[in-house]
């Protein structure tokens, strides 16, 4: 399968709200597997209390606060390891969590992953099971994904999407906000 280019670090140095919409409809390539971005959620710094960079910088928030354009990936429920990629200007705190992807290459490798997944559209329909469907792991945080190889590439041809947006989900800390993005089904 064939895609466009891969995405720039000035993809990622805007505001986090740019760019949890602009990666809808993006691929995010890891080896020979990839998958469309169909969901992604925005987490800002400052008063944003669901965000991990709310209490400042720390061992582990330290690349949210880094140059853009790099993967932040931490364990969730002792379990599930969550991809984010960092957004706005170096020093300043902002990511964007990829919430699910339609698989589009090495599904067979997926299947391998996910077995429990019963149907293509299940392998990678949220935060944990994509990261295993890919085989991201915290050894990928930091990663830069300008380059190497896990990245997020241009389609080969765009498309126009309808973007919906919701309150973010999973969380307790300042829940409301509307900052979850997904591409509206027809």
């Amino acid at each position: 399968m064939t895609f466009g280019p891969i995405l720039k670090r000035a993809f990622y140095n805007r505001p986090a709200i740019e760019v949890a919409r602009g990666l809808l409809g993006k691929v995010l390539v890891h080896g020979p597997t990839a998958g469309i971005i169909v969901e992604t959620e925005a987490y800002l710094g400052g008063d944003d209390l669901a965000s991990h960079s709310a209490r400042g910088v720390t061992d582990r928030t330290r690349v949210i606060f880094g140059p853009p354009g790099h993967a932040y990936v931490y364990l969730i429920y002792g379990m599930y390891e969550c991809l984010n990629l960092v957004a706005e200007p170096d020093g300043q705190a902002g990511c964007v969590l990829i919430r699910a992807l339609k698989p589009v290459a090495g599904l067979d490798i997926m299947r391998r992953r996910r077995p429990a997944a019963r149907k293509p559209e299940d392998l990678a329909s949220g935060p944990g099971k994509l990261t295993l469907a890919l085989a991201i792991t915290r050894a990928h945080n930091g990663a830069d994904v300008t380059r190497g190889p896990l990245v997020v590439r241009a389609p080969a041809e765009p498309r126009a999407i309808d973007i919906e947006t919701t309150p973010r989900i999973g969380i307790s800390k300042c829940a409301d906000w509307p900052l979850r993005f997904l591409i509206r089904r027809p």
